[in-house]
């Protein structure tokens, strides 16, 4: 499976979250290869309302109440999200926080990131539906984490076996993919690589056939 994280990304944001969403969709369904896209709370109902399957990039552990600019759990369900993406770096939580959150994920699908071994391990015990293995100094750069620490990811995939894996953080070519699938991932996590891509489809069809050759 492919996640595919829009980000704040202006292509990835409004009426283009949008047309990049029902662009995943094609791919999947040519592919047999799941993409989820993972989009701004504000962009959910926009997909949903057009039969997308979509995730939200972030939530609060809150229920009803005087929780101004908090992002509400059963806002986001109704809102048709299905699932939940967690303690990426660039939104980091307290270990109290996501234990918070975590609580309040009944209703989702959770992918929790994860830095490192020792992190993984303790998330892992929050039993997360997937857990994706990022070193925050590889994101957005230009080596992926399959080339810079496959040690590492043999290390984070054989001491966490109870919850299936993804890597990400620089991901960009099939090459990269099929090495990950090799150690023993399940999937990726991307984001600029697609979303800020000149073409979205023909990029993520090339990462598609890092699972089928």
């Amino acid at each position: 499976m492919i996640f595919v994280n829009f980000k704040t990304y202006q292509q990835g944001t409004g009426e283009s979250a949008l047309s990049l969403a029902k662009i995943c969709a094609e791919v999947e369904k040519e592919t047999g290869i799941r993409i989820i896209p993972i989009v701004q709370g504000v962009d959910i109902f926009r997909l949903a309302s057009q039969r997308l399957n979509v995730w939200a990039q972030y939530m609060d552990g809150i229920d009803f109440g005087p929780y101004t600019g908090q992002i509400l759990p059963e806002a986001l369900k109704e809102a048709g999200a299905k699932g939940i993406l967690l303690n990426h770096a660039e939104k980091k939580l307290s270990w109290q926080d996501l234990k918070k959150i975590m609580g309040k994920s009944q209703d989702f699908q959770t992918l929790v990131c994860s830095e490192s071994i020792k992190e993984g391990q303790q998330i892992a015990a929050l039993k997360p539906d997937f857990l994706a293995y990022e070193p925050p100094e590889l994101i957005g750069g230009i080596i992926s984490v399959s080339q810079a620490k496959p040690e590492i990811i043999s290390e984070f995939i054989a001491k966490i076996k109870e919850v299936p894996i993804l890597v990400g953080a620089g991901i960009h070519n099939q090459e990269d993919i099929k090495k990950a699938l090799g150690l023993g991932a399940k999937g990726v996590l991307v984001s600029s690589d697609v979303v800020l891509s000149e073409n979205p489809k023909q990029e993520l069809l090339n990462l598609a056939k890092g699972f089928l050759l």
